[in-house]
């Protein structure tokens, strides 16, 4: 019995999260459409972040996926400040049931363009 309990839940697993480098990440962003994900908190997003990223931060993600990533099968590139939160979050993303989750880590590897919000 207990064996055939394990068998079914190897089978159930979701499929790992991918790393990417931040040039993989980068060229994904220029030929895919894909959906960038910042994970980190708004005050941290609001100082930099990559352009044309969404602010999911990982601490409620599990409650905001849904609402805000309407399709399970879009391509969602996943990043933070140094790749830690980046990789909860990536994890929490593929247990939602999203099928193509990348963690390309943190800004603080990211050696292109970052942009700020406008002050008001």
């Amino acid at each position: 019995m207990f064996s055939f309990l394990s068998y079914l839940k190897n089978r159930t697993r979701k499929k790992p999260v991918s790393r990417l480098t931040p040039a993989e990440a980068k060229q994904k962003m220029e030929s895919e459409q894909v959906i960038v994900i910042d994970v980190r908190r708004p005050d941290e997003f609001a100082q930099g972040h990559i352009p044309n990223a969404i602010n999911l931060p990982n601490e409620t993600i599990v409650h905001t996926a849904l609402s805000e990533l309407k399709k399970e099968d879009a391509v969602l590139l996943v990043y933070c400040r140094s790749g830690h939160r980046s990789a909860q979050a990536a994890n929490k993303l593929v247990q939602l049931g999203y099928k193509h989750v990348y963690d390309f880590g943190g800004l603080l590897q990211w050696p292109y363009e970052i942009t700020k919000e406008e002050e008001k």
